[in-house]
């Protein structure tokens, strides 16, 4: 069942979430805001469903050209986007070749399987359709930061950050091309002084090492391949009758005399 929940009940504030409003998080929130519009301009649909929560990508995605939205957090939370349900994002309850546009803000770290959410994610995709996802990159600064937090409960630091290397190999498997790429938040994550400090990583990481940003944007379309049917090569083809078979001829052959035996000859078979 897809409901809208209830404003007056004090909703929960899932753990990353409420990162998304310390100074940091707000700043990711105003860059993937933008990413995400810009992912989503040249996009047409009926449906785009979001997979989990993700802060600040409502706006963006009710600027797009896809007409209904759907919400699937991992738990109850007050969002101002379309339609939600909680949902475990490896069993979608969403019916196959239905979704035009899938968007996973940070949904694989935190998933215990994010190799089944891309499968789910495949499944009710249809054929053309896209997939938007955000990630933390582990080959980053970020990445960095988190193992010097490690063990601690707070997000987005206890999530598993992944490769956009890998996130592309697995999405190569399931069929998808990727046709899209950003990568931001080459500062490191500090407090917001050192941010201002350092704002000028920003700038050279993408000239330089874009690879290295702490946060990546990958768009990608799924690919389903027809099958050509081969014809039957006339060439070199063998007899349709098993050997020994008698293979008869055209009519109205005519009989030869007896020149050599004395007998007509009957018609050949």
């Amino acid at each position: 069942m897809i409901d809208r929940p209830d404003r007056r009940e004090q909703a929960p504030v899932l753990p990353l979430d409420a990162w998304y409003c310390s100074p940091l998080g707000r700043e990711l929130a105003e860059q993937e805001a933008q990413c995400l519009e810009r992912m989503l301009r040249d996009i047409f649909g009926y449906y785009l469903l979001q997979v989990g929560g993700g802060a600040g990508l409502s706006e963006a995605i009710r600027g797009s050209q896809v007409r209904r939205h759907i919400l699937l957090p991992a738990a109850a939370a007050h969002y101002t986007l379309g339609l939600q349900t909680v949902a475990a994002p490896d069993r979608l309850p969403i019916a196959a070749d239905s979704v035009d546009v899938v968007v996973l803000p940070h949904t694989l770290e935190f998933a215990d399987d994010a190799r089944q959410v891309l499968r789910e994610v495949e499944r009710v995709l249809i054929p053309e359709g896209r997939l938007v996802v955000f990630g933390f990159n582990a080959l980053s600064l970020w990445g960095i930061w988190r193992l010097v937090r490690r063990g601690q409960d707070s997000g987005p630091w206890n999530g598993r950050f992944l490769t956009p290397f890998r996130i592309r190999d697995w999405l190569s498997l399931l069929g998808f091309d990727i046709d899209l790429q950003e990568m931001m938040m080459f500062r490191p994550p500090w407090r917001r002084a050192l941010l201002q400090q350092f704002s000028f990583l920003d700038t050279m990481g993408r000239r330089f090492w874009p690879v290295l940003g702490g946060v990546y944007a990958m768009r990608a379309v799924k690919r389903v391949s027809t099958l050509t049917p081969l014809r039957p090569s006339w060439k070199n083809r063998r007899p349709v009758l098993a050997a020994g078979a008698v293979e008869p001829t055209t009519r109205g052959t005519t009989t030869r005399g007896a020149g050599l035996g004395g007998a007509a000859e009957g018609p050949r078979v």
